[in-house]
């Protein structure tokens, strides 16, 4: 069983609060959706962050629900500079992952098997 180390524990402390954060917004572009944080990524010397984000719906609500969270971008890194106590809080990046909305499309071709 591997142990985790420092970054694995960033990382997730950042997807969890990540997460908080993205459903307290405001926007109403992401009222429309179901935004997901799949899984978060961030480098060791802690000055980048990587987020894959999932979101159900559409292409145009997924568009929306990006094009949201990146102009969010900076509200976020201070809200996650203030609820994580680190040295340097990382500059994200936010990428769409449609791995939930595959999982669901395959489970649904196996209902109908």
């Amino acid at each position: 069983m591997p142990a985790y180390n420092r970054i694995d524990r960033i990382s997730e402390e950042v997807k969890r609060e990540l997460s908080m954060i993205i459903r307290e917004l405001k926007d109403p572009r992401l009222s429309k959706a179901v935004v997901s944080v799949v899984n978060v990524n961030v480098t060791k010397d802690l000055k980048f962050a990587k987020a894959f984000i999932s979101v159900l719906g559409n292409e145009d609500v997924q568009k929306g629900a990006m094009d949201a969270l990146k102009s969010a971008a900076g509200f976020i890194r201070k809200e996650i500079g203030h609820r994580i106590n680190l040295r340097s809080t990382p500059e994200f990046t936010f990428v769409l992952d449609n791995s939930i909305e595959y999982g669901a499309h395959i489970n649904e071709v196996l209902k109908n098997l």
